[in-house]
């Protein structure tokens, strides 16, 4: 039975593709064809006397988070990745089936195989040697062409799915209940991924409703107030934040068109009448964030973020972007503007370490540096930092746990 592997971290490196023997590709080619082209399962006939109870199976996939931005790098070489056959279990194929990224890799690296494959072909030993030859390495090729071709006939998205929220809320009153539509994945880009709702949010809305002094919600809730969603993909954050801040203004950005879209359905789904304009959708680039748009002008109190940061420079735009937006103010000041930011912990596949990054460009606060000086620094630094576990039916596989940071002026 041929084992599947997780395309990202155990397909060969194609810069070293001259290294790699006939045995070692086509055993690349057997686990993507096992992963997305799997074969019937044979049909099994039961004696009626011995037959077997049904086990109940879920088949929806885990919620995850990667909010939408500029695309990656378009470079003719695919991102490399140390060969290493990481074998999965029965439970997160599904997940692994419908990851777009690793989809992608996928994609991109049977291309570069067939691109180089000239060479490699050429480079076959000269004496047969365990049945690698030239022929068979051309009979390879043509099987990587074969299995290009299955993805391309492959690609209908996803329907598109409504999901009902209720989180709890530890005091009085009743949940608070949010509906988002969760849009098909654009199979030909990547950075559609905010059309569906992730792990961080829902996990940050949850601790939200369930405890929302924790996050001076209590204290934000005035008139003037505002506040900013980085990355809104769906809008959960601004939808819940509504909830419990009727009287602020609520900006929710992202980047892709047709997320926006989807965004705009959903704050019309959860908000009625006049409660609409409390809450409106603009583009926002963080790596080039608008000087003359009326909607920035000024500051904001707060600042949500879910994780936003999947490329190297990310946590760097999201940075500039807070420094520029987030109202200046520290001290005694109360409430202190605050920059809430959720982050998954991933330790495997394309965003491994990604979260290492963020406290790479913030510093972390330091209350002996910040007593002793005699100068007010402004300057934004991780306050406060709380891990949080990952549950069971929320989140991606690769997600083992989540880092929830508060960010504010020192």
């Amino acid at each position: 039975m041929q084992s599947t592997i997780r395309p990202i971290s155990s397909l060969p490196p194609l810069r070293q593709l001259s290294s790699h023997t006939l045995d070692s590709i086509q055993q690349a080619l057997a686990g993507l064809r096992s992963l997305y082209f799997p074969p019937a399962p044979p049909r099994l006939v039961l004696h009626r006397r011995h037959a077997i109870p049904a086990l109940i199976h879920d088949k929806s996939a885990p919620d995850s988070g990667y909010a939408s931005a500029e695309g990656e790098e378009d470079d003719d070489e695919v991102e490399e990745a140390e060969v290493s056959q990481k074998l999965i279990g029965h439970e997160d194929i599904d997940v692994l089936r419908s990851d777009p990224f690793e989809r992608e890799f996928a994609v991109k690296w049977l291309t570069g195989l067939i691109v180089r494959s000239g060479t490699w072909i050429a480079e076959a030993p000269e004496e047969e040697c365990r049945g690698d030859t030239f022929e068979e390495r051309s009979r390879v090729l043509d099987d990587a062409a074969s299995l290009l071709s299955s993805f391309a006939g492959d690609a209908e998205p996803e329907p598109a799915l409504t999901r009902d929220f209720s989180f709890p809320r530890a005091g009085k009153g009743g949940p608070v209940r949010v509906q988002l539509n969760d849009g098909a994945l654009l199979t030909t880009d990547h950075t559609s991924v905010g059309l569906q709702s992730w792990a961080s949010s829902i996990i940050l809305a949850e601790r939200i409703c369930w405890e929302p002094g924790a996050f001076n919600f209590d204290s934000f809730d005035r008139p003037g107030v505002r506040i900013l969603e980085l990355g809104a993909g769906t809008g959960l954050l601004s939808i819940v934040a509504s909830k419990f801040l009727p009287s602020a203004e609520i900006i929710a950005t992202d980047y892709h068109p047709n997320v926006l879209a989807n965004l705009r359905s959903n704050v019309s789904t959860n908000l009625t009448g006049r409660d609409q304009s409390q809450i409106s959708v603009h583009t926002l680039d963080w790596s080039n964030p608008p000087t003359e748009d009326p909607f920035f002008e000024g500051s904001f109190d707060m600042v949500l973020a879910a994780d936003v940061v999947y490329h190297p420079d990310h946590a760097q735009w999201i940075k500039s972007c807070v420094q520029r937006y987030l109202r200046r103010g520290a001290g005694g000041e109360s409430p202190r503007p605050v920059f809430w930011f959720i982050i998954p912990l991933r330790s495997t596949g394309r965003h491994e370490g990604m979260s290492a990054t963020v406290e790479q460009v913030f510093s972390t606060f330091d209350s002996t540096i910040d007593s002793s000086s005699n100068t007010q620094m402004e300057e934004l630094v991780i306050r406060r930092k709380d891990e949080i576990a990952r549950r069971n039916g929320v989140g991606r596989a690769d997600e083992g746990s989540y880092v929830l940071f508060q960010i504010g002026w020192r």
